[in-house]
Order: C-alpha cells, then structure tokens, then sequence
C-alpha cells in the first residue's frame, strides 16, 4: 500500500476538477477512502493506517491459529514458590542482610544448638490461638519459630523480617559479619543464661566456647605467669599466609616484649623483657575460625579486604596445637564455609557452603536460592571464578586432595568428629508439638495461597479461551464488503481490544467527531472500516458510541443553469460521512490553489502606481494575507489546523524588494485578522502611517473577497483625532522632560558625571560635612537624565532607606570605608542644596568631621546626623554573619595547587573565558578595590558604578564611586573567573567536611586521606565540622593540595564506597537497646 501522505493526496485529487456544490457521492466516497483495496496478511507486514480497509497488523496475529495457555496470563505457577522434596528452606534477602542470612542458615545446621533453642520455654507460643498471627517477642521465640519453619515449612524461602526487625537491624545497610556473629551469640548467651534448665543455660557454652591462656616468661628470672581467657572463635591473621596451618601457628606463636613494651614481674619487681605466646587448653565441638579478611588500613582510615587466597583442610587435627588434656578429641571436620564476593569491604555480597550433618550433602545457601553440590563434595570453584576489578588478578594456586582454596572465605566452621559408632538418634532432631502447630499454621497459609494463585491462573485462563474464540469468530467478520453497509471504529480501541488490555472499555468516538457531530474526515486515517454486523457484535458487547455507520442513497437529478445530468447524495440521518466538511475542504483547497495566482495578481498591482480612489491596508496584514485568508476560513468552520499558509503561503515581500523593505516583520505571528493592526484603541484608523499603505481599489475588491469583514479605511479616512491629542499631549509632556532633564543636569553636573567625587577615605580639607543619599537614587536619576523620555522623572529621595526602625543611621564611618558605601553616594553641600530644592526630601543624613587635638595628638572623630542606632547596627551584622553560616545549595571553588604552593597556572585563565577577558587578564593595571564584587558594572557612558543590591553580604572593601572611574576603557568581567585546576562544587552550610571531601574526590580524582585543604591560609581538618562552621562562605575559594597517592587499588575502591562515617550495630538490639 502507498504511504500515507500519498493516499491522503489521492482522496483529494478530485477537487481540482469539482466545485463544492458539484460534489457527488463518489466524491465523498473519494475523501473518506471507502474504496481503497484491503491489504492482505500475505502482503501487507505491517498496518496501513492510511488505509481504513487495512485490518492487518492491528494485534491479531497473537489469536489466529493456536494459542498456549500461558500466554493467557503473567501469574507464576505458585508451586514454583513450593519446597522441594528432600532439600532446605531459602531465606529472603531484605535489602542488605545476606550476611544475617548465611549465619542464620549456619546455626541452623547445628544440631545440638537447634534442640536446645526447641527445648526453651515459650508460653506464648503455646497458648498461641491459631486463628491470629503469631508475633514472637524474644530473641529465643523468634529464633525457634524461624528454625522450626526452616526445618518443616513447605515453602521455598521464609522471610526473616521479624527476626531483623527484632533485633533493630538496617536492612538497606550492609554491615560486618564477623561482628555481627559475636554479637548475636553474645545476646543469644545471655537469654539463654535466663532459662531454668541448666543445659539450656549453658549451650553457647558447650557448643562455641574454648579456653586458652596467656603466658608471659620473665627472661631475667624464668618466672612464667598465665592468664586464663575464653573464645568463642580464633580470629586467625592471614596477611602473607599461604594455608590454614600458618595462620594458627602465628597465632600461637612466640611474642617478645621489650624496650618500652616490657613486662612488669613481681618476681623482680621491675619491668623485665620477656616472651609471651597463647596456650590453647580446651576446643569446642564447634571451632569458629575467623579469617581476618577485613582489615583497618591506618593510612586510609577505612577497613579494606584482604583478597589473598587461603588452602584449608576438610580435616583438621588441632592436636598439635593442644597443649595437654591428651584424652581430648581434636580431629575436626569442615562443616561450613562463609564466602563474601566483592573486592570492597564496604559492599559486595554473602553465601554459606554447608554441610548436612545428618547426610553428608554439601548445600549452597545464597539468600532464597540453594544448590546441592554433586557427589556430597565442597565446590567453592564456581565462588572464586567471579570477575573482579582487583588491578592484579593474583592465580588460584593448586590444592591437594582434601583441601580447599579460597580468596573470599572469611569464616570457617569445623565441627569435632565424630566415632562411626555414634548413636544416629542425635542426628534427628524434631520439631516440639507446640511450633509444629504454627509452622502447620504458616503451610495452611501458603496452601491457600496456591489455591487462590491457581484460581486466579485458571480464570485468566478461561477467559483467555473466550477472548480467543471472540477474536477468531469476529475478526473473520470485519472486512466490509462492497455495496453492504459498514460503520468505523477507532483503530486504538481495536489494538487495546486484540491485546486483551485491562484498559479496553467501551467505544468512545467523541474525539473523531467534527462541529457538524460526523466523522471529520482527517480522522479517517486513525479509523477503520468494518462490516455492520462485526460493528454490532462489538457495540453488544463493549457498548460506547456515538456510532459511525454510512447509510447512503442516490438519486438522479437535473442540475439546471448547466444542463448537466449528474448525481446528488442523499444522506440519510445516520451517516457518518460529513457532506460539509467534504464540501468546506474542497473550498479549502481549491482556493489554496487560486491564492497562488490572486497572491501573483495582487503583489504586482501593489507596485504600481496609485491612481484614483485608494484604501488604507495594514502593511503586516497585505504580506501575510494569503496565511490570513486560509486561518479566517478555517476558523469561520470551527477548524483548529492553522498549517496550510505555513506549508504553502509565501509572504508578498519574498517575491517583492519593493514592497518587502516596507513591510516590518514584528507582529506578524500575532495577526489574527486582516487589517485589525491599523484599528485603534478607540475604534478609528491608527496614528501611526509607517504601519499602512495606500493599494488601489482592484487590490481592495480582491481582498475583500477574502475577508469580507475585515476593517474599511477609504485614502480620505482621517487619522484618529483622540489619537491625535492624546500624541500632542504626550509629545508636549516629552518636551517638559527634556527641559527638567537638562536643567537637573547642568545644576549636577559633576554628579551626573562623577567627577569630583568626594570620597571618605580622604576627607575634603575644604568642607566639615559632607551628604548621603542612596545610590539608588542616583542611579535612578541618572536614568532619567540620559533618556528623559523613555524614564520617569524622579522626584522623591527615599533616605529612609538607610536608617532602621527608630530613624538611627545603619552604618558607620569605618563600615563605609569597608565595604557599606556600595549603598550610598556622597554630595558635597552645595550639591545637596541643589538636591533639597529639586526633590522631596524625607530625612536628610550627612556625616561630620571634627578636628581636635589631645595630648596624644590630632584625632578626627567623625559622627552622622541622624546618629547611628547601635542595637539595630548590631542586629544588622547579626544577621549578616547568620546568612554567611545557613546557606544551602551555594557554589564554592576548590583550587588545586603545587607543591611549591603555587596555584596552578594562575595567571590562566579558564578556557570557558571569552578571548576579551583573556586578554583582560594581561593587563598591567593595578587592581583596584572592589573589582572582585559581582555588582561591579559599567554604565551606558563608559563610567563604573556599584549597583546597591539589599541581598549583598560582600566583606570586600569598596571605596567611594570616584576611584571606579576610568581604567583605560577596559570592561572587567563581573562573574567569578575559574582558573586552570579549579572546579565549581554545590555546598551547604551544615554538610561536614568529611562530605566536601567526598565531592572534591570525585571531582578531582584525591581521595580523602590524600587532600589538605585550606581557606585563607586556615587548614581545614575536623573532618566532622560543618562548612558554615568552618567559616566556608558562598563563592569561598579552597586551596587542595594533593599528597602523594597511595598505590592500593582497594583501599581507593573502599573509599568510593563510603561517603558516612561507620556506625556498625550502634542503635540495634544487638548492644542492647
């Protein structure tokens, strides 16, 4: 099929032939496509949305032919979320507590540790009704109602939430696993110890809890002294170790102590050098072993991770390291191995390779997900081949049979083996009747939830197979066929009703309807033609309207005055199909076609020379008429396209020099109806003759054709005469202006021109007073005098700007000089005399100077009038320092410098910077006072001024207007200049330096233990201080200067992580509150 622009042009290609009275059924037929072929699903890819016969590619190749259940719904198969059979139960990650999980899944596989959690008393569980939720309060009911659904839930994972919830812990935030296993056992020992039974008491004990000793041996006199201690785990440092071996020798190994770490003997009670090591006594059935991964680096201030590979046995035998007790049992088997994936101590991810102890299986617990591992053997193989961004990936070294190898474990657990003939009864361990009964509670829950899972699958279904049939039973029904009736149906509405989408209602046509209440024409693209009984189905079924069916008749008629036999459409009162707006877009174009000629004609007659009557045209009106014309018809016909003089209309001044250098271009976007510009306020012709032109009556007639209602001004029209009064009155005001203006200025002459300024840094010798007015004012006044026609005069000076409340003056004589004259202007008295005269003056304010001589010496007081209000100046500077400190969201400038101190070429500008304010920067002029203040600016005659600005809390000194006068003609630019090595960062006054440093990082590529900041020669260095604290201000600029870095990969990549200081458990339950 064509594309769509050229079928819309062949619906239309008959108007140039047919005038709209002569339009015929056929022309109809024509304009709304009715008779286009209808593509085929052989030959057509995709939908012809030119084409309103097209039913191809509209969604119905999802239901033709056969269909798989599944595609009639997105529920899973609940029993997906079903245990299986002869496996464990997965735990659901919340966030960040994968590291909770793994040791969760740990304790859980320690048999005497789970029959002693079923053993503890638990009241609440058993007097639990089943018809509420059970909401376990201890850490003890929440640990043995986990267990008990990890052992018998017929779920695939079970959430852990309330355990979490418990125990306070930030799912969003990954923490420190080794200290979280000291801490929960440590909290699980403790509500153990509240139990009656003795065993239970006891059974972190029994299970995790070994003795060894410190022994110290004085070397002057071989005194040995020995310092029991318990361990719940053996945190073993594998820092340039190879193998599980080395780790516990070092650990046990021989420690010296001399110079100032002697040891203080009582046998000679002094301080002697002597050797201390660690005597291993008693070992647990369940040895912990903490490889000591995570490290605190002291020269990044930031734990790291050790990512070094360590082999470990399946089978360890301690003997070697016990010291006596030969009776002991220490052959250990490997029962767990804890892995962290990640190169970053601050992130990456936690699993748990356990051993069944009842089977002998090794099981893979990541989170929700558990692998059995083939051929009951440990696989960490999969673990250790993730890619890493380590900078030098260090080689897997091989491992001996029953050994493993690792670079991501960081806990191993061993557990005492046991004789072959060991009582099989201890490896079965069975849920008490009383958390049966809830975990029996959970599973009705979730059977439940299959069922209604299920249900809801099978009536996606069902209805599915209904859609399908539907879809197949009127699809074949919507083609119309020639000479039987149809209607249409908006092409959206049938693809959301072929994708079965929960948003297909029912049909609304309303937004393809035109004025006369029919299917407008330019709608029939986004339409379709069906047959009148596939219509009818779906109005049955979908209801909406109002329907858009075409019922027409013919009849022969004589058309008299051409005597032509012709046919005459006879609609009846429900077609669709607009003979008005067929008829309406037939005039359109057809005079679309004649503007071009009458655009011709009336360019060429306008050249010529007016003889006769003429009439006023609108020069903005006569170049866009054509576009004019076509809008006018179309809105006359409540059309809303306005494209077609855009496409087609060509201005007369493209075709005409002569009649274009007339014409100006500014409001020819706001014309909206012919010759309406030349119309004034009062309804008669415009003033103003440079906006109209003289065309003779030929153009008029020919206009007006197009705009029969379009204003009439014939060339004896006179102009507007309140128009003409009222421009004699404004120009006579113009002149009173002028006149004021020029008197004002020869009386001010030096002010106006600032020259002669007195200045208080150097007081005049010649006057002992001197007047402040607002700059304001000045500027102002200044305005007025360059275009007194263009600015009001002004006529009051508003002193009490510069006085608070109480009518006291807000500044001081050294404020002045500091900074706080960019608010005023000074007069000397005879200009403030002239001031006085010429304006309203509310409140005159002068400062004084006072010459006196003491025995110390000439002093110069100096006081104002008013007298200056000290509570309200106070106040004043109060506020002034609390918005330097509370701001947000302001830019600041971190400069990078050598390491001479220097900044880096700062004689550069940034290569942002305009070439002018580079060569700027090379001028040899003194820089002057105040040249940095982002309201220093140059006024239209080439004098420098301060512009006041009530928001400005600039501390740089500004002096009097006089000195900014005449640098050479240079213009300065007046925003902040970046310089080579300085960066622009978003800063707000409570965010801590530690913060800023984490910006500058990213921004320069330092890290934080690598910058030394400094602001005005202050070093910046409480990294927990505030920038407002800090007295870091808005455009503030800070000095980096960059240490050496440290070559560690990791260490770089842990800083990245951390943008907060660590605050570990501090806040959960697992310290106690």
């Amino acid at each position: 099929m064509a594309p769509r622009l050229q079928l819309e042009k062949a619906a239309w290609r008959w108007v140039e032939t047919v005038k709209p009275e002569e339009i015929r059924l056929e022309h109809i037929e024509l304009a709304y496509r009715v008779n286009l072929p209808a593509c085929k699903r052989a030959t057509c890819r995709r939908n012809c949305k030119g084409n309103p016969n097209c039913l191809v590619g509209i969604g119905e190749q999802a239901w033709l032919g056969d269909i798989d259940e599944n595609a009639f719904h997105n529920i899973d198969d609940p029993n997906s979320e079903r245990r299986d059979k002869n496996t464990f139960v997965g735990l659901t990650n919340l966030g960040a507590t994968c590291y909770v999980n793994t040791f969760l899944q740990v304790w859980f596989h320690n048999l005497e540790l789970r029959r002693s959690l079923y053993q503890c008393h638990n009241s609440r569980a058993q007097e639990h009704n089943i018809e509420s939720d059970y909401e376990p309060q201890s850490i003890c009911e929440h640990l043995q109602y986990l267990f008990a659904l990890l052992q018998n839930s017929n779920r695939k994972y079970i959430d852990p939430s309330g355990l979490v919830k418990a125990l306070g812990l930030d799912t969003g935030q990954q923490q420190d696993a080794q200290e979280f296993s000291k801490l929960f056992l440590s909290l699980l020992e403790d509500t153990l110890s509240k139990q009656k039974s003795p065993n239970l008491q006891n059974v972190i004990q029994r299970q995790f809890c070994g003795q060894f000793s410190y022994v110290t041996v004085c070397n002057q006199c071989g005194r040995s002294s020995a310092l029991p201690s318990r361990f719940y785990e053996l945190e073993l440092n594998i820092q340039g170790h190879k193998n599980l071996t080395e780790c516990v020798t070092e650990f046990l190994k021989e420690e010296k102590l001399d110079g100032e770490n002697r040891y203080f003997c009582e046998s000679c009670q002094s301080k002697q050098s002597a050797t201390r090591r660690i005597k291993l006594h008693n070992l647990p059935p369940t040895l912990n072993l903490q490889l000591m991964r995570f490290v605190f680096d002291r020269q990044t201030g930031h734990k790291k991770k050790l990512n070094t590979f360590i082999s470990f046995p399946e089978q360890l035998d301690m003997g070697p390291f016990l010291e006596g007790k030969e009776d002991q049992k220490c052959v250990y088997e490997l029962s767990a191995v804890l892995i962290h994936r990640g190169i970053s101590a601050y992130s990456g991810h936690y699993i748990a390779h356990v051993k069944d102890a009842r089977t002998g299986d090794w099981y893979k617990f990541n989170d929700e997900e558990i692998e059995k591992m083939e051929g009951k053997k440990l696989q960490l193989g999969t673990e250790e081949d993730i890619a890493e961004t380590v900078k030098s990936q260090a080689r897997k070294p091989k491992c001996s049979k029953g050994y493993h190898c690792s670079r991501n474990a960081y806990m191993l657990v061993y557990k005492v083996q046991e004789e072959e003939n060991a009582d099989p009864s201890m490896t079965n361990v069975e849920v008490p009747a009383f958390l049966q009964r809830l975990v029996d509670q959970d599973n009705h829950k979730f059977e439940e939830w299959c069922c209604e899972m299920a249900d809801m699958r099978k009536q996606s279904v069902d209805k599915g197979k209904a859609k399908h049939e539907e879809v197949k039973e009127l699809y074949e029904l919507l083609p119309a066929k020639d000479g039987e009736p149809y209607e249409f149906i908006p092409l959206d509405w049938l693809k959301k009703w072929l994708e079965d989408s929960p948003s297909t209602t029912e049909i609304d046509n309303s937004l393809f309807l035109c004025s006369h209440g029919k299917l407008h024409p330019d709608k029939v693209a986004d339409s379709k033609r069906v047959s009148l009984q596939a219509a009818q189905l779906l109005y049955d079924r979908y209801s909406g309207g109002p329907r858009l069916d075409a019922r027409l008749t013919t009849s022969s008629k004589l058309s008299r005055g051409e005597g032509a036999n012709f046919e005459r459409c006879v609609f009846t009162n429900s077609s669709s199909l607009c003979r008005e707006c067929v008829s309406q877009r037939c005039r359109v174009l057809r005079l679309k076609n004649q503007l071009n000629e009458d655009f011709k004609e009336i360019t060429n007659l306008v050249k010529r020379t007016l003889s006769g009557e003429g009439y006023w045209v609108s020069k903005s009106s006569l170049r866009s008429w054509r576009q004019l014309a076509l809008e006018q018809l179309e809105e006359d016909e409540h059309e809303t396209k306005h494209n077609n003089g855009q496409i087609n209309g060509q201005g007369p001044h493209n075709n005409s020099k002569e009649f274009g250098s007339e014409l100006s271009e500014g409001n020819e976007d706001e014309m909206k109806t012919f010759n309406e510009d030349i119309v004034c306020c009062h309804g008669g012709l415009s003033i103003l003759e440079t906006e109209r032109k003289l065309v003779s009556s030929e153009v008029w007639t020919k206009l007006r054709e197009y705009f029969p209602k379009a204003p009439e001004f014939t060339q004896n029209k006179e102009s507007c005469q309140q128009c003409l009064t009222l421009e004699q009155e404004e120009k006579d005001n113009e002149a009173v202006s002028k006149m004021m203006a020029l008197d004002q200025k020869n009386q001010l002459l030096n002010l106006f021109h600032e020259k002669n300024r007195p200045t208080l840094a150097k007081w005049p010798e010649d006057t002992d007073v001197l007047y402040i007015v607002p700059l304001y004012f000045v500027d102002e006044w200044r305005k007025f005098i360059r275009r007194p026609t263009k600015s009001s005069p002004v006529s009051n000076v508003g002193n009490t700007l510069l006085l608070c409340p109480h009518g006291g003056f807000m500044f001081t004589y050294d404020s002045l000089i500091n900074g706080d004259a960019q608010h005023v202007a000074l007069l000397w008295p005879s200009e403030w005399e002239v001031i006085s005269r010429l304006f309203i003056v509310d409140q005159p304010i002068s400062i004084h100077c006072f010459k006196q001589t003491t025995l110390s010496g000439p002093t110069t007081p100096y006081t104002t009038q008013p007298d200056l209000c000290w509570e309200c100046r106070e106040s004043f500077l109060f506020q002034q320092q609390r918005d330097l400190r509370e701001y947000t969201q302001a830019t600041i400038y971190i400069r990078k410098v050598l390491e001479d101190q220097r900044m880096i070429k700062e004689a550069a500008p940034e290569l942002n910077a305009s070439s002018s304010e580079a060569e700027e920067e090379k001028e040899e002029h003194p820089k002057m006072d105040g040249e940095g203040d982002p309201d220093f600016s140059q006024s239209q005659d080439g004098a420098k001024r301060i512009k006041l600005d009530d928001s400005s809390t600039a501390s740089a000194a500004v002096l009097p207007v006089t000195n900014m006068t005449k640098l050479g003609g240079i213009r300065r630019s007046t925003r902040h200049r970046k310089l080579r090595g300085e960066k622009a960062l978003i800063v707000s006054a409570n965010q801590t330096l530690k913060e800023l440093k984490i910006q500058i990082m990213h921004a320069f590529s330092v890290a934080p233990f690598d910058q030394n900041l400094s602001i005005d020669g202050k070093s910046l260095t409480d990294d927990s201080a505030t920038l407002g604290s800090l007295g870091v201000i808005p455009e503030s600029i800070i000095c980096l200067k960059a240490d050496e870095p440290i070559a560690d990969y990791d260490a770089m990549d842990d800083v990245y992580q951390v943008s907060m200081p660590e605050e570990g458990f501090k806040g959960t339950g697992l310290l106690g509150h």
